[in-house]
């Protein structure tokens, strides 16, 4: 015991002894008559104290304590007191004094101070509860203004830390008023985890994925998914324990169980933003009856094309050469006879030409212009390639202005789009 607490206890002996005495002597009370109202009123005085203590503190302290941290150049301590753990933490004053200045006022033994330290005891626990619950959301706020709450976020694991708190403040409030060690409710939980499984297996799954969804970094707060089975596509507007909210992009809100996100498949597009480029990947049809080999005279008109004159030297001359090599002894003007350009790979290469020097396209990303297998709709032209602006509005201004001038271009090559009749 500290000299600080011994002098303490004196003074308030001595504080008792002036009112028993104040009661007796002046009061003309009987000595054995002055216990209770001694009692009594040292009781209130002992409740004053406390009261007082924690009223000066939080209308004194703690608003000087809020002054100073509102002039510091950190957000640190705005958001402690923002969470309210200064307020919290205060709540410990008074039952500090009154864990002191009970066993002063009441016998050792008595039932009365029994039961009112197993009351300072619960309240103890309840104080800290809400102080641990403040400190938790407090790390949450501080760690969402740093630049790894954009990557790994931490609120499922913050509330499975605050379930875990409030579930050892259960079993610590119990062992106080059943006069027991927690070990021995701790050894009894076995018992119960079958049922406890069976009860609140949906809260058990989603404090379980919850973790993993944070850990694995799965989903994050603002992250376009899309999962069929529940009619989810949109943004991630909320991650918490046991549920994830998306908004849709009609307005709608989705909420998703969050061991749905684990137990079963889902596409996250947050690798399409990271990556810089948003994909098109769409084809043009023709008709099978408009592809031909190029006449001289669609030759001479394509060969003005700025965009064709580098792929018309390279192809004429590889042309030219197989010809002079396999075909000496053929007639060239047959058109099976040798090699020669068409209109439809003509117009490939035009496609590929024009996407790699369109602005909005990025050239980093894969860039490809294919003819895919011929049906009953025609002969498909796919183009392959990634925008430079991933969002929706300006990847769909980008490749509706790209097939907007591919169709229209078309005729020149003497294509003929296809279309149903």
């Amino acid at each position: 015991m500290t000299k600080t607490t011994v002098g303490l206890e004196s003074k308030v002996r001595e504080f008792i002894t002036y009112i028993t005495d104040l009661i007796t002597v002046d009061g003309g009370i009987a000595v054995g008559d002055a216990v209770i109202p001694a009692y009594v009123v040292n009781l209130a005085v002992l409740l004053l104290a406390a009261f007082g203590i924690h009223q000066v503190a939080r209308r004194l302290v703690l608003p000087g304590l809020k002054a100073l941290s509102s002039k510091t150049g950190t957000h640190i301590d705005d958001i402690v007191f923002r969470c309210r753990l200064p307020q919290r933490a205060f709540h410990l004053i008074p039952a500090t004094v009154m864990s002191i200045g009970l066993p002063l006022i009441m016998a050792p033994q008595s039932e009365a101070l029994q039961l009112a330290s197993k009351a300072i005891s619960l309240y103890y626990v309840l104080i800290v509860l809400a102080v641990y619950d403040a400190l938790l959301s407090a790390v949450r706020d501080i760690y969402d203004m740093s630049g790894k709450a954009q990557k790994v976020g931490i609120t499922g694991t913050i509330q499975a830390l605050k379930v875990t708190g409030v579930i050892a403040s259960v079993i610590i409030a119990v062992s106080l008023l059943a006069g027991k060690s927690p070990i021995y409710f701790l050894s009894g939980l076995g018992a119960f985890t079958a049922i406890l499984m069976l009860i609140f297996k949906d809260p058990i799954l989603g404090l379980v994925a919850g973790v993993q969804l944070s850990t694995m970094d799965l989903v994050r707060k603002g992250d376009w998914i899309d999962i069929p089975k529940h009619g989810a596509d949109g943004h991630v507007i909320d991650i918490n324990l046991t549920t994830v909210r998306v908004r849709n992009w009609d307005r709608t809100i989705t909420a998703i169980p969050a061991y749905e996100l684990v137990s079963s498949s889902f596409k996250n597009w947050r690798g399409m933003f990271e990556g810089g480029g948003r994909r098109i990947k769409s084809a043009i049809r023709f008709r099978t009856s408009s592809i031909h080999f190029l006449t001289q005279e669609e030759y001479n008109h394509l060969s003005k094309i700025k965009l064709l004159r580098e792929y018309f030297e390279k192809k004429m001359a590889e042309i030219e050469q197989f010809n002079a090599a396999e075909c000496a002894d053929c007639d060239i003007s047959v058109p099976v006879n040798g090699r020669r350009l068409t209109n439809i790979g003509t117009y490939r290469a035009y496609c590929e030409a024009y996407l790699r020097r369109h602005p909005g396209i990025n050239q980093e990303l894969m860039l490809l212009v294919r003819l895919l297998q011929q049906t009953e709709m025609g002969v498909p032209l796919e183009l392959y390639a990634f925008t430079s602006d991933v969002m929706w509005v300006g990847h769909e201004a980008v490749q509706s202005d790209i097939f907007d001038h591919l169709m229209a271009i078309a005729p020149e090559f003497g294509l003929v789009i296809f279309q149903r009749s």
